[in-house]
């Protein structure tokens, strides 16, 4: 069987954006649809490299990758006391803006102006502070400079060797001196002009055609030479242990090394400080690379942090004992990335796609009861090997979130096996389940510790992750038909036509409910007390709450069943409809209008996805890696307990605590309490719950911190709804310790 990757992108518009923005509106989304309450956009953690275009006493400009210039001022910044031409030092807060042969100087503090017109016959080369460079048809330079404001004062600049060919122009930690790369008779140097008389010094002769260096004030390092900017003339620089790290900038006496060549895996680059005076080193920032370089008051920036979704400039100052300190002074937004599956379940959004640069990974985003994002993106699994798809596969890779925390989700490898994974507890394990080599397959469905997969043999298996302790067990195979699962019921075809039997997974007990259908149903799911079933052209929901029988509409595919309503596409006007059949009578109405961009075709979770554990809906609005949400507006059932592995262990402790499992229907917080034979309760414990799922861990001791004993014990969890809907739900149960 062939097999391909669909890899459709969607139009791209800006790359750079937070990691979460609510309130943004769906992008063509019909008027009468509803309006998302939140907007997330899932973005790489690979580290955007910055450049700065200038860099001075009060603040800094930056450019991430190729987008736009964003200007940021530092925090509490006093600016030099004068600010005019007649004064070098202050302008180490000057922008100039050159326009043709016309220099516009601003000081950015005080607000003090100043233009520098450039003669004809000369051409810009530089500019530092209130200092221009130019180079006239003779090759000569001169700094051009302003009197009162507007009138242009030229200094030839004395010293540069005859017969030098200019190659380099670059500014450093300094508004008094400007670095010139020459070459003359096949040697590479490197020296300074004084921008106050126009003098040029030549201080090092290089080996290297395009010798690194860097300089302030004090000092010029080049081709890993060092010399004070004031020595003698004559002085010889001094050679330094050369390393694989780059030159970056000098701040006093401190020469920062950064970006090396070649970094060991498993470990990050740092930016080190290296003591011009004594040779001592030290570490500035961990984790730093890029977008490293000197600021014009004698300082530097550089960019550090963990990944992308904390990325930050730091500016680097010199501290009173002649030591660095940094500030993080601006956060670098995250590039966005393309979304190649998505999931919802238990107020958390799942999404899939290459995050860590050329690896991929589940993120998450938090959801309030409403549907609002109310956190940052969050890693749900490690890096991820790609898996390959069938021809036509409306998503890849097919998954579902479980409403526990995690996803289970179809890998294929090279040869077309497959296997079911599960991920999502921490960001470390993947869980595998086998399907006996079978191929060609599709996830059923599945809910917390039970994922249903259907082979292209023929054969049906429902593959067990209890606890997320192990890996995944079959523990039911059978001919492949109509089934869904939820909590621990599978639901499949009866014996009759139009009855659908539930059969209990642990204790094996049946249940056949006669839900109306005209037909063997070829589609089953369930959600709660809801069974829906269609036979191609006709669709129904039974409710086993009240035995009533529902006639939804079965005219558009694919259909999702959740809690209350049922959610279907129209693909060819791009409605994605909602069928609200609660109340026991069924109304549809067009939820939204999906964009005509099609970034992954199909169900859901190819361009939307469904909450079956809390009603929000996700999909992608158009614009490159956004997913937009929207609540269904349908009342959610009360808090329920679908299926529990509480189990009573002999001996417990903080490295083996007792950690049950209470999966539930919708999300929670939660109290659990421990008591003990004399019914005194020793522990309490809190917490929200993971997706829908509560999951405690009590490690034998009291709330006092002591030994709780052996025994027995009674627990008792009383769950409250996080969406306010319906009353608590209290569980109790015994156990013994020892």
């Amino acid at each position: 069987m062939s097999r391909s990757r669909r890899l459709v992108h969607a139009a791209v518009g800006g790359v750079v954006a937070l990691s979460c923005t609510v309130l943004t509106a769906p992008a063509q989304a019909a008027p009468e649809a509803d309006e998302p309450v939140g907007t997330v956009r899932l973005v790489t953690e690979k580290r955007v490299t910055v450049d700065y275009p200038w860099a001075g006493a009060s603040g800094f400009q930056y450019r991430p990758g190729t987008t736009s210039v964003t200007t940021v001022d530092y925090p509490d910044t006093t600016p030099p006391d004068h600010a005019g031409p007649d004064d070098l030092a202050s302008g180490t807060d000057v922008v100039n803006t050159r326009d043709g042969q016309t220099v516009t100087q601003r000081h950015r503090s005080t607000g003090v102006t100043a233009t520098v017109t450039i003669p004809s016959g000369q051409a810009y080369r530089a500019a530092a502070g209130w200092s221009v460079l130019t180079m006239d048809g003779t090759g000569a330079l001169h700094v051009l400079r302003t009197v009162e404001g507007t009138l242009t004062v030229d200094t030839p600049v004395t010293g540069f060797p005859a017969g030098a060919r200019p190659v380099l122009y670059r500014t450093g930690g300094s508004v008094s001196r400007l670095a010139i790369v020459y070459v003359l008779d096949g040697k590479t140097s490197v020296g300074l002009v004084d921008l106050a008389d126009g003098a040029f010094r030549t201080y090092v002769t290089s080996d290297e055609a395009t010798p690194q260096f860097a300089f302030n004030d004090r000092w010029l390092v080049a081709d890993w030479k060092a010399i004070r900017v004031d020595a003698e003339p004559g002085t010889e620089p001094t050679a330094l242990t050369r390393t694989d790290v780059q030159l970056e900038a000098v701040v006093g006496d401190q020469l920062l090394l950064g970006n090396p060549d070649f970094v060991l895996g498993g470990t990050e680059a740092a930016l080190t400080a290296r003591s011009l005076v004594t040779g001592a080193s030290s570490t500035v920032l961990t984790s730093s690379f890029g977008g490293i370089g000197p600021t014009l008051d004698g300082g530097a920036l550089a960019t550090a942090g963990p990944s992308s979704l904390d990325w930050n400039i730091h500016r680097i100052t010199l501290t009173d004992s002649g030591g660095l300190a940094t500030t993080k002074v601006a956060r670098v937004p995250a590039a966005a990335t393309w979304v190649q599956g998505l999931a919802v379940a238990g107020g958390e959004l799942f999404l899939y796609g290459a995050t860590p640069g050329g690896s991929l990974r589940y993120n998450s985003f938090q959801l309030d009861a409403t549907g609002r994002p109310t956190g940052a993106q969050t890693r749900r699994s490690p890096a991820l090997s790609e898996t390959t798809c069938l021809p036509g596969d409306a998503a890849c890779p097919q998954l579902e979130a479980l409403g526990d925390g995690r996803v289970g989700y179809l890998w294929t490898n090279s040869a077309g096996q497959e296997s079911v994974l599960n991920v999502g507890l921490d960001t470390t394990t993947i869980l595998s389940g086998p399907t006996d080599g079978d191929s060609g397959g599709r996830l059923a469905g599945g809910t917390g510790r039970y994922v249903l997969y259907n082979g292209s043999s023929g054969k049906q298996r429902l593959v067990d992750f209890p606890r997320a302790e192990t890996g995944g067990e079959t523990t039911l195979t059978r001919d492949r038909t109509a089934a869904a699962v939820w909590g621990q019921t599978l639901w499949a075809p009866g014996g009759t036509q139009g009855s659908v039997t539930g059969r209990n997974l642990k204790t094996g007990t049946t249940t056949t409910i006669a839900t109306g259908a005209p037909c063997t149903p070829t589609d089953i799911q369930a959600v709660n007390t809801w069974l829906y079933w269609t036979c191609g052209g006709t669709a129904g929901v039974y409710d086993r709450a009240t035995n009533r029988k529902i006639t939804v509409p079965a005219d558009h595919g694919p259909a999702r069943l959740a809690d209350g309503f049922l959610l279907r596409e129209n693909r060819t006007t791009r409605d994605l409809l909602l069928t609200d059949f609660h109340t026991g009578t069924a109304t549809t109405r067009t939820l939204v209008k999906l964009p005509v961009t099609d970034q992954n075709t199909g169900g859901s979770n190819g361009r939307w996805a469904v909450d079956r554990f809390g009603g929000h809906i996700a999909y992608l609005n158009g614009t490159y890696g956004e997913v937009s949400i929207i609540p269904s507006g349908v009342p959610a059932s009360p808090l329920a307990q679908m299926e529990a592995q509480v189990y009573s262990p002999s001996v417990i402790g903080r490295s083996m605590p007792w950690s049950p499992v209470w999966q539930l229907n919708k999300p929670s917080t939660w109290t659990l309490t421990l008591t003990n034979a004399s019914g005194a309760v020793v522990r309490t414990l809190t917490g929200a719950s993971t997706g829908a799922a509560v999951r405690p861990a009590w490690d034998g001791t009291t709330d006092t911190g002591a030994g709780a004993g052996s025994g027995p014990f009674t627990w008792r969890l009383t769950a409250h709804p996080r969406d306010g809907r319906g009353p608590d739900l209290t569980l109790s149960g015994t156990m013994t310790l020892g």
